[in-house]
């Protein structure tokens, strides 16, 4: 632990630098829950409590000119600073986009904002991807005409802000044409959908490593992320970006703000099903010079060491399907085969007739075969059904909390199934054992004492 603290230390030391001003927010939002409200931004996050009549006044130091967020925890807006921004502003969280207001250095940029917000959410994504190729195209020249017109009726203030405005409308009518690419066959329920040949060509001429671009449109940056990962090459079996030869790529790019985010969403590539997640982790860390993107990945490390064969295996304590619990602890004296799963789950039930296989050729050995659902609580009867109906054999768990169960995160489950083989003193043997259909996990079986 105290290694981990200094290198942690150590890290952030190295990676800290002077914010480029500190400019001053104030205000009242009424009406939030909790009585607290964030400001984020690219590698920038500030927690700020309100007074108990929803006042507050904060000094918040900037590290760029550009887009940020105003969050409570049922509303988000876009908010932009620049170095001189001096502002107050006043909502109601019950209403927030029809209430927010805006006064001071900087509110005419931000009174933009807001107007154009209300026009973009005037129809849910589900519906806008959902219609014809025709209607798509029509609403979202509707939508963009209409951004325009408050464009061009609005005296801006700030120059850049001025200036940058106009690509990030383009961007938001590109990043509309790619999701509707990507997600019409599914809202609309057509499979292998394919736009027409009329359908718009996207902008093959945009810069995708512009620093000043990412840290001004959440637009551009969702088409950032998109098309990166789109074209990265390599094994395209894989689930880590890592093994798709993606960290030359990323460490080519000039922007740093993209460097960083697409490391930060490459962080579960730390992970023990990653055989070379120790080689990732040195070349990424060596990337970012965000220190909460070194310590997410630096934290997935050493949780990931953790995972180590001969490491204590992390404990569970989960209701079985008689209603009592079940926990690790109590089956220490034998080898214990989990395997993680969900009703839902296709792929983890064609592996059920595998695993009721195994399960009897290995029955007089040694070892406990224990499937740990992470279906949710309210969906108990139908997990206790469906294991009645299959008449599945072994020991039948439902995690407390789904994803969010302590034995699946301190897992690093992020995909199922998920099988683990721990010995029979509660260390593990093979934190990504192989599934019942492989039969490689018979061999393991047939190697091990039982």
């Amino acid at each position: 632990m105290k290694r981990y603290s200094l290198l942690l230390l150590i890290v952030m030391l190295s990676s800290f630098t002077t914010p480029k001003a500190t400019i001053t927010l104030s205000g009242k939002i009424t009406n939030v829950e909790n009585g607290t409200i964030w400001i984020k931004g690219e590698s920038f996050e500030k927690e700020i409590n309100l007074k108990p009549d929803g006042t507050f006044l904060e000094k918040l130091p900037i590290d760029y000119e550009g887009i940020y967020s105003i969050e409570t925890s049922k509303n988000r807006m876009p908010i932009y600073f620049s170095k001189d921004s001096k502002m107050s502003l006043s909502a109601d969280d019950s209403n927030f986009n029809s209430t927010l207001k805006h006064t001071g250095k900087g509110s005419i940029e931000n009174q933009y904002i807001a107007k154009k917000t209300i026009i973009t959410t005037q129809i849910s994504n589900e519906e806008l991807y959902k219609l014809n190729e025709i209607d798509f195209l029509k609403k979202v020249k509707e939508i963009k005409n209409s951004i325009s017109v408050l464009y061009n009726k609005t005296k801006f203030s700030d120059s850049y802000f001025k200036e940058k405005e106009v690509e990030n409308i383009h961007y938001f009518e590109q990043i509309k044409l790619i999701h509707y690419i990507n997600t019409h066959g599914y809202y609309a329920g057509l499979n292998g959908f394919v736009v027409s040949g009329n359908f718009p060509k996207i902008d093959n001429k945009m810069d995708l490593d512009n620093e000043s671009d990412f840290l001004f449109s959440f637009e551009y940056q969702d088409i950032v992320m998109r098309k990166f990962f789109e074209n990265i090459k390599g094994d395209e079996g894989s689930f880590f970006v890592s093994a798709k030869n993606a960290i030359p790529e990323i460490k080519a790019l000039k922007s740093k703000s993209i460097k960083n985010r697409l490391i930060l969403n490459s962080v579960n590539d730390i992970n023990i099903d990653n055989a070379n997640y120790k080689n990732t982790y040195n070349e990424l860390i060596s990337i970012t010079n965000d220190p909460k993107t070194k310590e997410v990945l630096t934290t997935n490390y050493y949780n990931t060491l953790a995972l180590e064969p001969g490491k204590p295996s992390p404990t569970f304590n989960y209701e079985n399907q008689k209603g009592e619990t079940t926990s690790l602890e109590s089956l220490k004296g034998k080898y214990v085969y989990i395997d993680v799963w969900a009703t839902w789950c296709g792929p983890c039930r064609e592996e059920i007739p595998s695993l009721e296989k195994v399960e009897e050729q290995f029955q007089s050995k040694n070892i406990v075969f224990v499937s740990i659902s992470i279906d949710n609580s309210k969906d108990r009867e139908k997990w206790s059904k469906l294991i009645n109906d299959k008449n599945m054999s072994g020991i039948q768990l439902l995690a407390d909390n789904e994803w969010d169960s302590k034995f699946i995160r301190e897992y690093n489950i992020g995909g199922i199934p998920k099988f683990i083989l721990i010995d029979s003193n509660g260390n593990i043997v093979n934190a990504n054992a192989p599934r019942p259909s492989d039969p490689k996990l018979v061999e393991l079986l047939s190697s091990l004492q039982l």
